[in-house]
């Protein structure tokens, strides 16, 4: 493992924000002593697989070099951890985040009809929830085709059901609204911090929020 030499320069103190409050967004990602797991699938900061290890035993190894050990698949048996730097990898991340900025949030759209299959429904949901997730503003739309315009109430209901379905995700920035043979709605993504999805499965320890994703287990 090509790891940098820990002679070189003052020891570097892991990376630990356990004092921040609860919003921030890469809390969750479990790193050093907070790894509960007894053993570890470890991969070194190259992407080798350096093989299972006691806990305690990867942790020296990463320290050693004045590096952390972060959980980057806590689904898998043993979790897989990576050697890394975690505190340069928040900083690219934000930096990232910060540069995207301007740009400002995308606007997806998700079209239902009113008689549109339980299957189906949810899956739009889903899409819409993985949208809102990401930052960006969701526009409902249901198309009423040929005659189906009368009468709308089928329509505003399947509408209430999304609203309702997202309401962990998006907020409505106003009512439904009937134009011509479409009801429309926008959504506008919730604070990161209160935001639960209840059909889009997010990755294991994926930050909620648009500053990017977990650290990759390659």
């Amino acid at each position: 493992m090509a790891l940098p030499s820990s002679s070189s320069g003052p020891a570097r103190t892991p990376y630990n924000r356990d004092n921040r409050r609860n919003n921030d967004p890469f809390a969750a990602i479990r790193r050093n002593m907070r790894i509960k797991s007894p053993q570890v699938r470890v991969i070194s900061p190259e992407g080798r697989q350096l093989g299972i290890m006691d806990t305690q035993k990867a942790i020296a190894l990463a320290l050693q070099f004045n590096l952390d050990l972060v959980e980057v698949a806590a689904a898998a048996t043993p979790p897989v951890c990576r050697i890394m730097d975690f505190g340069k990898y928040v900083y690219e991340e934000q930096k990232k985040h910060a540069h995207s900025k301007p740009a400002g949030a995308k606007l997806k759209e998700i079209e239902f009809t009113d008689r549109i299959e339980k299957h189906d429904f949810e899956t739009k949901v889903r899409h819409a929830e993985e949208f809102l997730d990401h930052g960006n503003k969701v526009k409902l739309r249901l198309k009423f085709r040929g005659r189906e315009t009368a009468p709308t109430e089928m329509g505003f209901e399947v509408m209430k059901r999304a609203l309702t379905d997202l309401e962990t995700m998006g907020t409505p920035d106003s009512p439904p609204k009937l134009s011509g043979k479409q009801i429309n709605v926008m959504l506008s993504p919730l604070p990161v911090n209160k935001r639960k999805p209840k059909f889009h499965v997010r990755e294991p320890n994926q930050p909620t929020s648009p500053v990017g994703t977990s650290p990759a287990a390659h």
